[in-house]
């Protein structure tokens, strides 16, 4: 799972922080999203999906890698 944020759409609600601190975290000047990491381990990928859903502006995208091999 790759995680990317626009900070210009964040409105600063806070619900990724909530949902996956590990991951998310809120600016202190400014209160809108930092990303800790761009790659969470697979234990947190059911938090950062959950707040990718709950975010209201849809300020967070995630990429779903696949482990399987190319062909």
């Amino acid at each position: 799972m790759r995680v990317t944020v626009n900070r210009e759409l964040c409105v600063g609600s806070g619900n990724c922080v909530e949902l996956s601190p590990e991951v998310f975290d809120q600016d202190d000047q400014d209160g809108l999203v930092v990303l800790r990491t761009t790659e969470p381990p697979e234990g947190l990928h059911d938090a950062v999906e959950l707040a990718t859903h709950m975010c209201p502006v849809g300020a967070i995208d995630i990429e779903v890698q696949s482990n399987t091999p190319a062909r």
